[in-house]
């Protein structure tokens, strides 16, 4: 056996030295050839640092950073991929780049983004000490399915995991995992109280509806978005939790909460982002940080990779936000929204491998709640599809500028002033995010 690992290190190793000689980037393609070539490639590693690993459909790279930079603060040496890269073949990528010959990774922590449909693949080959889930909401419909089938792939892991498990109290279609292992005494919620903005209907597409347990329809007290909110089981009580954190107190004015009787200056300002550091919050507890680090680094952090990342422009403020499926769409929609100013959006759209060809999904965005959006610009390989849904929304299509070019959209959005919000999905955030430097540095169209 340490021939055979030694020799899927070696010729890992040779791939990857390869590709950076190239000036290429090494995140995935030498897992992939690895995971290819052996189906237990992430059995050749060498790991005896605790592996702290974030999963759900909206949010982990964000989480996963914070989390991150949590454990950095303190000084510990940590291996994390900031990035995403979040299949067993990117995973095996990044240990690759940080192993000796031997396979020994050394490090303090790894805090790892995971893919969801990933997470009983990898970690029946890595050991597993806490695993954070966000939420579960339809993804990638032509890779992923049905939710529902992602939520038993997690499930099923659960039942035999004993590790930390911090679930997200406020999704039922989260909070069920803490019921899959009876035997697991290591599960702990987090939870955020209501805020001002959150509605006593269903105001977004949403997914949990009914009780895991008896199928019962779910009796929520409030909804924060989609179908995430306080929600009990009128029948067998599935939803009544203890949260071993609670948010509460929320302004997204300031913005702030308020967490075990301390108040916390945030540097985002969404329902959404709060529940992203609820989650930071629920890690940073359990692994006994520093409240004054913890502080430091809601007040300070961002993540700055296309998820709320702001941007200026000669006095035209820019947020650009990643949305790969109806509720971060319909959650970023709700932040523009909150947003009373008049403003102007550009929303770029793509359909290549990484996003799903199908983008039906955009038929679920509440485009029609629009408030004080006075011009749209579309880009990307699928600009024409969002125009015609924004103008089926009921929206004035006088108003609706097509640019499929990025650079173009760029340039047509700040030929006006003011307050401008832009959307991409997954493979069009970081062409976005280059266009925006390009035009703001005046380079201008990419040659």
């Amino acid at each position: 056996m340490f021939i055979i690992n030694f020799f899927t290190i070696l010729i890992g190793k040779i791939l990857s030295g390869l590709l950076h000689l190239l000036g290429k980037n090494a995140g995935n393609l030498p897992g992939l050839v690895l995971c290819t070539m052996r189906k237990n490639a992430l059995k050749a590693f060498k790991i005896d640092c605790p592996i702290i690993a974030v999963t759900g459909t909206n949010g982990k790279t964000s989480v996963t950073n914070f989390i991150a930079e949590l454990f950095r603060q303190t000084g510990a040496n940590i291996i994390t991929n900031p990035e995403g890269n979040n299949l067993d073949t990117g995973i095996t990528s990044l240990l690759l780049n940080h192993c000796t010959m031997t396979g020994k990774v050394r490090a303090d922590y790894l805090i790892l983004e995971t893919d969801e449909s990933h997470v009983p693949v990898v970690y029946s080959k890595l050991k597993l000490e806490t695993l954070v889930v966000l939420n579960f909401f339809r993804d990638q419909l032509d890779r992923n399915g049905e939710v529902e089938t992602l939520i038993l792939k997690v499930n099923g892991f659960c039942k035999t995991f004993g590790g930390n498990l911090i679930l997200n109290g406020d999704d039922p279609n989260v909070a069920r995992l803490g019921l899959a292992n009876p035997k697991n005494k290591n599960v702990k919620y987090f939870s955020v109280d209501k805020y001002r903005y959150a509605t006593d209907t269903l105001y977004e597409a949403g997914e949990g509806r009914f009780c895991p347990q008896c199928g019962t329809a779910l009796v929520y007290d409030y909804y924060q978005y989609s179908h995430i909110g306080r929600f009990a089981c009128p029948k067998c009580g599935y939803g009544k939790i203890t949260p071993y954190v609670k948010l509460t107190d929320i302004d997204l004015a300031r913005p702030s909460f308020r967490a075990e009787g301390e108040e916390y200056v945030t540097a985002g300002s969404t329902i959404y982002y709060m529940y992203n550091l609820s989650a930071v919050y629920a890690a940073a507890k359990l692994y006994g940080i520093d409240k004054k680090t913890v502080h430091k680094v809601f007040e300070s952090f961002e993540v700055n990779n296309g998820r709320m990342e702001r941007f200026e422009y000669r006095g035209s403020e820019l947020t650009l936000n990643l949305a790969k499926n109806p509720v971060g769409a319909n959650m970023t929609v709700r932040m523009i929204n909150e947003c009373e100013q008049e403003k102007e959006m550009l929303f770029v759209l793509n359909d290549n491998l990484a996003d799903g060809y199908d983008v039906s999904w955009i038929w679920d965005i509440n485009f029609s709640v629009f408030n004080n959006v006075t011009r749209v610009v579309t880009s990307g390989r699928r600009a024409y599809d969002i125009a015609v849904r924004i103008k089926c929304s009921g929206y004035d299509e006088d108003r609706i500028v097509v640019k499929p070019d990025l650079d173009e959209a760029v340039k047509e959005l700040f030929s006006t002033t003011g307050r401008k919000f832009a959307v991409a999905n997954y493979t069009a955030v970081q062409p976005t995010r280059a266009a925006l430097n390009r035009f703001i540095k005046g380079e201008g169209a990419a040659k």
